[in-house]
């Protein structure tokens, strides 16, 4: 009985116009997936055409800084302007950003492009999973928030495809056009199938943290403008910089009756905030993998398409460990978390070393073993840890508590992408082939410190 009901469900969501409202929003976060691995791919390529090495993390930092501020204003926007202005004004930012990065002469206009390209991709993002509830019957929920979540292993593979494939043969800018054009379908069927305003979810009462956004993005763009600086005493000194501000905006947050994270983070009694560090220490490891494509050309020679694939295998070492490792019960959790931080801090001890030795084949497989320990590592730990915070949710807070996940892992992200940065920049990655090789032993050492940091808080955090 159970499984005829859930086939049934599957069958529902795509017929008739559920299955072009189905495809829309899986495509909307599609677009924004693949347009990260795309320009992972596709970067090393960029700074070869049009310098910029030193702001190479720069280009997945404020990607991810404005794709929290779209992410986090998308409610108010949905309830103010209904799903189809919405959607519709998040494509056509998406595009205009698309379009910049194109036709960027320089690297500073490319990050203008990027900046605005995660605004949009933001507001694709959490308006492809708000809508569900908006567009889609109860029983439908679930399948719609399945096939939307799906879409990010869908990107995996053709982000690298799309970005290697034009790589290749030296226009990269094509890349990003492709992207803009798949986004005149999704216009197509958001325009024919999404309500207007007046089906729109109610207002909200609570403004946008407009405050505390703009501090989050001090503090990313503070650790990022240590990449840029001559002196390491200087650079470290961004990073102080920015851990004020981070402190700043949680001590704002902590007081603010619109918080970005749920009011269980801040006592002491509760155990969100262990959940909620381990989560974001454990995603800044991850960050490692921007600099992936360019270490393997650098060092390996490797082609950008293969270079693009390589860099995948952290997320399929996360997709591949988060659905085997799904059906660990609650009782579990202890294990599982530390197993995972294990794992996650072996891979990452095994690329420090694969990186200091020459050039060989079994070198090659090591490193890739390694990366997708990586991801393994946090694929393990990830859905039991979103089910723990899901479970702390207080009454009245179910909504901030499901999207205080989605915060945590992009702000983590924009950190570490600045923190990788920073820390290349220090270690000399822009002083030919050996400094590349040190830039990419330091990186992978330094962010081993993270999983480690994450065990060390668990383990404190249950007792």
């Amino acid at each position: 009985m159970g499984t005829t009901v859930k086939r049934g469900e599957w069958k529902m969501l795509f017929e008739g116009e559920n299955a072009v409202k189905a495809i829309a929003l899986a495509l909307g976060v599609a677009l924004h997936a693949t347009n990260i691995y795309l320009s992972t791919t596709i970067l090393p390529s960029v700074v070869k055409e049009i310098g910029g090495l030193e702001w190479y993390a720069w280009n997945t930092t404020v990607f991810v800084i404005t794709s929290i501020i779209g992410a986090v204003i998308s409610a108010f926007f949905l309830a103010h302007s209904g799903p189809k202005v919405t959607y519709r004004s998040a494509i056509i930012v998406f595009v205009i950003g698309a379009l910049i990065c194109m036709q960027a002469p320089s690297m500073t206009v490319m990050l203008i492009g990027r900046a605005i390209q995660g605004f949009g991709g933001g507001l694709l993002f959490a308006l492809s999973y708000a809508m569900v509830r908006i567009i889609f019957t109860e029983n439908l929920w679930a399948r719609a928030m399945a096939l939307v979540s799906s879409m990010w292993g869908v990107a995996a593979f053709s982000g690298p495809f799309i970005g290697g494939i034009f790589a290749e043969f030296n226009q990269w800018r094509l890349a990003f056009a492709t992207i803009g054009l798949l986004c005149l379908p999704l216009l197509w069927m958001t325009e024919r199938t999404l309500p207007g305003k007046e089906k729109s979810v109610n207002a909200p009462v609570m403004q946008v943290p407009y405050t505390r956004l703009f501090l989050l993005a001090l503090a990313a763009i503070a650790v990022s403008t240590g990449s840029l600086l001559s002196r390491i005493e200087y650079s470290i000194s961004t990073l102080v910089l920015a851990i004020l501000l981070f402190v700043l905006t949680l001590l704002l947050d902590k007081k603010s009756t619109n918080k970005l994270l749920p009011s269980g983070t801040y006592r002491k009694a509760s155990m969100l905030k262990i959940y909620f560090l381990v989560m974001g220490l454990l995603t800044i490891a991850t960050t490692v993998e921007i600099y992936v494509p360019y270490f393997s050309q650098m060092l390996f020679n490797f082609s950008p398409l293969r270079a693009g694939y390589f860099t995948v295998l952290i997320a399929v070492g996360w997709t591949a460990c988060s659905v085997l490792f799904s059906g660990a019960g609650r009782s579990k959790l202890s294990l599982v978390v530390t197993c995972g931080t294990v794992m996650m801090l072996a891979g990452l001890i095994l690329l420090v070393f694969m990186s200091s030795v020459a050039y060989t084949p079994i070198t090659v497989t090591l490193i890739g073993l390694a990366l997708v320990m990586t991801g393994g590592g946090i694929g393990i730990c990830w859905p039991h840890l979103i089910t723990a915070v899901f479970l702390q949710a207080e009454q009245g807070e179910e909504e901030i508590t499901s999207s205080s996940v989605t915060t945590i892992q992009l702000i983590a992200t924009a950190f570490g992408a600045a923190l990788a940065g920073l820390v290349t920049h220090i270690a000399g990655i822009a002083n030919g082939a050996e400094g590349v090789r040190h830039a990419a032993i330091v990186l992978y050492g330094c962010f081993a410190a993270a999983p480690l940091l994450a065990l060390i808080i668990w383990k404190k955090g249950k007792k």
